[in-house]
Order: structure tokens, then C-alpha cells, then sequence
């Protein structure tokens, strides 16, 4: 008999609705977490929160539904060090998924080593007090050391105004840098756009720094309505077209509120990529270029 955990915070929809748009062949989900199941791949416990089990059985659901063949799978928290439960669905995915590692004090480069042939391909690092303390400039010269030599981005999720800080540090990193969720920045027409034009100035400036033009729901000033979420993704977009890719979040680990449909999501893509040409180059070629898959994986 499985054991039941009380989940402190909202699983998914569970009821997703058909896309209007018809994504093309490889499209990738740039940024996804399974949970669990807890009973065989156990969450941490020094969490944060604890989720809905949504395992990777879940997510292949989601995705032949919407229409996306890639994915890549990130860490989360909540399953803290160990890495079984992305490392399973890695073999599993057999080239369709690639990962992103939460690379502690505790990694040796022998596991990076591993995990590479995995197929990991990042490290994220934490600037949001809800995870927990952020890394210190030495804990990231180290995981620098580690995956450096194995080509690997570093995945960084700030919010509010923490991308202004990290800005000034993005010179110190040889590493590809791909911000989460659009910086995760408050983007209220009220306030200062300081954020804003520090992440396209980052994007302008840098060939190695990438965002992730996910999150819409996490940033948007007036959900259930995105669009001015929409149109900071279309602005990014239009700034570095490149150097930008998509993803649901599914399942929106720590969403309290409004939670998002991810057919909903997936149709915001009209707005963000309009042309053919260009829901190819965000959905396919720049995933293929920013995480390594194998143009017919």
C-alpha cells in the first residue's frame, strides 16, 4: 500500500484543453519537473514543499496531447540531492529529454560524469528565498569547475529584483546562462522596468545568455488574463531571437492561485512566436542548440 504525504501545495490541471496551435515535429518543453512517485523516488527531507506525485507518466500524457516530442527535465527541490526520479526518465526518454541537476556540496565530478551520459546538461542555482538560501559566488565558482568542462548552461532562477545583482556577476561565469521564467521580475506598468532592461541588455550583449520564455502565469500582473506577461515574452523574443526558448513549467511547482491550463499556455505561442519560421527556431533549433539534442532525437 503506498504511503500518502499531504501535499502543501496545488498539483496541476488535470484537464488541460486542446491547443488551437499545431506545434512542429520536435517541439521541446524547455522546462518541466516530475514528482515522484514518492513511494519509489522518495522527496527530500529537508524540503520546502511538498507536491502532488505527478510523475513522468504524467508528463508523457500531457505531452502527446499537446504536441511536444522533447522536453527538458529540471530538478526540483523537493527531491533535493538525489536525482533518481530525472535520471530514470532520462534513460527512459532514450534522447527525447534532456536534464538540469541541482549540483550540491556533497557532487563529485565522477557523477557529473555520469550524469552527462545521462544526459544532463545544466545546473541551476537558486535566487528565490522559497528554495532556500541563495549560492554564494565561491558554491558557483564551484559548480563552474564541475560542469564546465562538460559544456553544461547554468539554469538561473531569480525573482524580483535579484536579476540586477546576478547581472554584475555574469562576466565572472564561462558558462551558458539561461534565465527562468523571463527573469521572474515584477512587470506592473507602475514600477520601474529596471529588471527589463537589464535581462535584454544581458540578451544584447552576451552570446551566452539565453532565457526561458516560460513562467507567463507566474509574472502576469492580472491572471487568469497573460497579456502583458504574453508581450514581455514577444519583447525578449524579438530582442534576441536566438537565444530564447519555451516551456510550460508543468506542473507549476508552488503556484498559489490562478493555475494555469497548459493548452492555454501552449496557445500563448501565437503571440510570442507568430510566424512558422519563428515557432520553429524557439520550439526546435534553439533547444537543439542551448541543451544539445540530437537533430533527430
Amino acid at each position: 500500500m503506498t504511503d500518502t504525504l499531504e501535499a502543501t501545495t496545488p498539483g496541476p490541471n488535470r484537464h488541460p484543453h486542446k491547443p488551437q496551435l499545431e506545434l512542429p515535429p520536435n517541439a521541446c518543453d524547455a522546462h518541466v519537473h516530475i514528482f515522484g512517485p514518492h513511494d519509489r523516488f522518495p522527496y527530500a527531507e529537508e524540503r520546502t514543499f511538498t507536491p502532488e506525485d505527478v510523475p513522468l507518466e504524467d508528463l508523457e500524457e500531457l505531452h502527446r496531447f499537446l504536441g511536444f516530442q522533447r522536453s527538458v527535465l529540471v530538478q526540483s527541490a523537493c527531491h533535493g540531492s538525489d536525482h533518481s526520479a530525472v535520471l530514470d526518465a532520462l534513460e527512459r526518454g532514450a534522447g527525447r529529454y534532456r536534464g538540469v541537476a541541482l549540483v550540491g556540496p556533497e557532487t563529485t565530478a565522477r557523477e557529473i560524469g555520469r550524469w552527462h551520459e545521462a544526459g544532463m546538461r545544466g545546473a541551476r542555482i537558486h535566487f528565490a528565498a522559497h528554495l532556500g538560501a541563495p549560492p554564494t559566488r565561491s558554491e558557483i565558482a564551484r559548480i563552474v569547475d564541475l560542469v564546465g568542462p562538460f559544456g553544461w548552461h547554468l539554469a538561473v532562477h531569480v525573482m524580483g529584483p535579484s536579476i540586477l545583482d546576478f547581472a554584475e556577476r555574469v562576466h565572472e561565469i564561462p558558462l551558458r546562462i539561461v534565465f527562468d521564467h523571463m527573469g521572474r521580475f515584477d512587470i506592473s506598468p507602475s514600477r520601474p522596468q529596471r529588471e527589463r532592461e537589464a535581462l535584454k541588455r544581458l540578451l544584447v550583449e552576451n552570446d551566452d545568455v539565453w532565457v526561458k520564455l516560460s513562467g507567463a502565469d507566474r509574472i502576469a500582473s492580472h491572471p487568469p488574463q497573460l497579456d502583458d506577461a504574453i508581450a514581455l515574452a514577444r519583447e525578449l523574443f524579438t530582442t534576441r531571437p536566438d537565444r530564447c526558448v519555451w516551456g510550460t513549467d508543468f506542473p507549476h511547482p508552488n503556484t498559489h492561485g490562478f493555475m494555469p491550463n497548459d493548452g492555454d499556455l501552449v496557445d500563448t505561442l501565437c503571440g510570442i512566436a507568430p510566424t512558422q519560421d519563428e515557432l520553429e527556431l524557439l520550439l526546435v533549433a534553439n533547444p537543439e542548440a542551448c541543451f544539445d539534442f540530437a537533430p533527430n532525437a
